[in-house]
């Protein structure tokens, strides 16, 4: 069945067929920097698709070589090797010498620093990206007003960026992003620079935008929370590489290394040394006492591993801790009352773990309490340091 939706300038589109193909497809993409101190690998040997209505969010810590891809699929800068295409089309290849310059990409691009002229009206900041499109200054007039309705910024034509606050701003960067109506936007950490109830409200009303228009989405943050909040999928990435990419859900439950589990949601770590796999459980000698959990699918190497477990995944309860698997005794150090949950800092054999209760249980600082963890909840990963 063909779904169609109509755009703001009123042409019909193929949502369907957008998402039946990847429109964008980053193939063995590498970009190296030269420095004093030499040359540094950005981006190595990356390779992702970005589907047609659809929200793919590039998380890493600094310097990981994400904005460095956004740079490179938005033509603002040039890789070394492999290729990229939009719709099928190369707009970089190192095999065929091909490079289609950024104003020649029909992409928006939405920035950190909102990046509005200070000289121009808000009007005519919006309406800056159809100056050179061939619309009439009637139509422009026309899709500047409905996009700043559509970010709550209606009645602020006339004034310039200075008399706006911040959220403002930003709302009017993210009008002037959609106002072309391109099918992909790229987004390099837009609101970075907002307090977090601006930002929240923003990153709803975003995520509600893109669902109306079907245009694809590239996301760049720093932040795990707005992450999980905007993606579809979660591409995470170290040191130039792509780590993982899968949904919020996939990244979060199923890390497939102990970095991505670090970085995506709080962990507890725990070092140790596998001693025996029996009935689909390994048993793990720790310096908190024996530990049992799910043997992974990937490969451990070596008997040393490490193991990680989720704050919500431990159990507290009254009471010292009797015979049972994967059961310790422990002390409360800190109870801090979060409102939806009560976050506790335990110390088992003197280690401390951090653990989050949902329950209408309430437990004090030093007292006695028993801690456990279902197996499958613990993560198994190859001790690297």
């Amino acid at each position: 069945m063909q779904v169609v939706e109509a755009d703001r300038g009123g042409a019909r589109r193929d949502i369907s067929q957008a998402q039946s193909r990847p429109r964008i497809v980053v193939r063995n993409v590498t970009k190296r920097f030269t420095t004093k101190r030499g040359s540094v690998m950005a981006l190595d040997n990356v390779s992702l698709d970005i589907n047609g209505n659809e929200r793919v969010v590039l998380l890493g810590p600094s310097g990981c070589g994400k904005t460095t891809l956004l740079r490179c699929i938005a033509g603002l800068e040039r890789p070394d090797e492999g290729e990229i295409l939009f719709d099928g089309m190369p707009v970089f290849s190192s095999s065929q010498a091909v490079f289609v310059p950024p104003e020649k990409r029909d992409i928006s691009m939405m920035f950190q620093s909102y990046a509005l002229w200070p000289h121009m009206t808000i009007a005519d900041n919006v309406a800056f990206p159809l100056e050179n499109r061939g619309i009439g200054r009637a139509e422009i007039a026309t899709r500047v007003d409905a996009a700043l309705t559509m970010v709550a910024c209606s009645g602020l034509q006339a004034r310039y960026p200075a008399q706006l606050s911040g959220g403002q701003q930003q709302r009017v960067a993210l009008a002037r992003a959609i106002v072309a109506n391109d099918s992909v936007i790229l987004f390099d950490e837009p609101l970075s620079n907002v307090d977090a109830k601006v930002r929240e409200q923003l990153r709803v009303e975003l995520v509600a935008l893109q669902r109306r228009f079907g245009f694809s989405a590239l996301y760049v943050t720093h932040d795990q929370v707005e992450a999980t909040a905007v993606a579809d999928r979660i591409a995470v990435f170290n040191s130039g590489r792509l780590a993982q990419i899968g949904s919020p859900r996939e990244i979060y439950q199923k890390p497939v290394s102990a970095y991505v589990a670090e970085f995506v949601g709080s962990s507890n770590t725990l070092p140790g040394s596998r001693k025996e796999h029996t009935d689909g459980l390994l048993s793990i000698a720790t310096t908190i006492g024996e530990v049992h959990a799910k043997a992974p699918q990937h490969e451990l190497p070596s008997e040393l591993v490490r193991l990680m477990f989720r704050p919500e995944h431990l159990r507290i309860e009254h009471g010292t801790a009797g015979p049972g698997q994967n059961r310790f005794p422990a002390t409360v150090e800190t109870a801090m009352f979060l409102g939806t949950s009560t976050e506790y800092a335990v110390l088992i054999a003197g280690q401390r773990f951090i653990l989050r209760s949902m329950g209408h249980d309430v437990f004090s600082e030093n007292e006695a309490v028993a801690v456990s963890i279902d197996p499958a909840h613990v993560l198994v990963f190859p001790d690297v340091t």
